[in-house]
């Protein structure tokens, strides 16, 4: 059986760290806290857990801080995780199975991340990172900001989850944004990735002229994972439909075709689109088409479950209650219904379908066009 070492950097994380180092309690061998200038109670928390608590001067890089809780890792595999990560109990199971039939060949265990669930507890947003890895290989961290760590094969892909969750009220920061503000004003060269998230930076703080010159340029490096290419298609349409530039953001709709098979996410956008310009025929097109479409089994990238079954489907009713096709609109929102039974929306819609689709049926009878 392998040995693992969690690795951990944290700051100010009174809140979430006590549900993070319960739910990997016993699992792992030994646990490593970086603090990075934590002024609250963490540290005193991370003791009921640990002796091996460290603190690391902030200087304004991810990497750097996340690197030298690996060099101070002594077992076999380093995972990481945030603060305000968790696991949920039947992933406990999954991981502590992994961990007594783990082959000492695999380099790097590939973990889904599931960052969106619903108010059922369903997961709607998800993507696969790199979560333990074997410690002798000394994998390296990159990158200041969005970091991410350099591995390579063997890998093993599992269905172990790693459930994120933000406190209720947390705001957004500030501080990624900053960090790339600084590095620019110092003359430093962002990587081709480094410049897709100070894009998604720029646009998550409503600076949406800069952040499409920097999606741009990001894109016309021609140098970007395949994933993020496709999100940054995404993202710049946004950007676009912000600055009223409605054209060009179909079009950059249509340019993440280049990359792969269309996806479900973006032929969503594509619908709300023409949805939006209240071309509901052409819209519907759109809803449907993705039901045609099969989910990536192979994907690290992002995916938005429910753009590939519920929202097609709910927006195809939609498409045709506005085009007065009431019985094509409670059909597909009667599938909606069967995803989610427990959807509001979805069922406000079959009330008002079924009341639509009975009133048709008694005019005919009475013989009312």
């Amino acid at each position: 059986m392998v040995t693992i070492s969690l690795s951990m950097i944290v700051k100010n994380e009174e809140n979430n760290i006590r549900r993070c180092l319960n739910s990997i309690r016993g699992i792992v061998d030994e646990i490593i806290i970086v603090d990075t200038g934590s002024t609250d109670n963490t540290k005193e928390i991370c003791a009921l857990y640990t002796d091996k608590i460290y603190d690391f001067e902030w200087i304004d890089d991810f990497s750097a801080a996340r690197n030298y809780s690996y060099r101070l890792a002594a077992k076999d595999y380093i995972l990481w995780l945030d603060a305000d990560d968790f696991l949920l109990p039947e992933d406990r199971v999954k991981l502590k199975k992994l961990k007594e039939t783990l082959n000492p060949q695999i380099n790097t265990v590939m973990m889904n991340y599931n960052t969106g669930l619903d108010f059922q507890g369903n997961v709607i947003f998800s993507y696969y990172r790199e979560r333990l890895t074997k410690r002798e290989c000394n994998f390296k961290w990159n990158e200041p900001v969005h970091e991410y760590l350099l591995t390579e094969g063997p890998f093993l892909e599992t269905d172990i989850c790693i459930t994120h969750g933000k406190i209720p009220g947390e705001t957004s920061s500030d501080r990624n944004l900053k960090i790339y503000e600084k590095k620019l004003s110092n003359l430093e060269f962002l990587s081709p990735r480094g410049t897709y998230y100070y894009a998604r930076e720029l646009k998550d703080h409503d600076n949406f002229l800069e952040a499409s010159r920097q999606f741009e340029l990001f894109l016309d490096t021609d140098l970007g994972w395949l994933e993020d290419n496709i999100s940054a298609c995404s993202e710049l349409a946004k950007c676009y439909l912000k600055l009223n530039q409605d054209k060009r953001a179909l079009a950059c709709l249509f340019r993440s075709f280049i990359y792969c098979a269309p996806r479900a996410e973006i032929c969503c956008q594509i619908g709300y689109y023409y949805q939006e310009k209240m071309d509901y025929e052409t819209a519907a097109f759109w809803f449907q088409f993705i039901l045609s479409l099969k989910k990536p089994k192979q994907c690290w990238g992002f995916l938005q479950h429910d753009c590939w079954s519920y929202i097609p489907l709910i927006e195809s009713a939609v498409c045709y209650d506005r085009m007065g096709d009431y019985n094509k609109a409670l059909k597909y929102n009667t599938r909606a219904l069967k995803i989610k039974p427990d959807s509001l929306q979805a069922k406000q819609n079959q009330t008002y379908l079924q009341n639509k689709v009975a009133l048709n049926r008694k005019n005919k009878t009475k013989g009312v066009p």
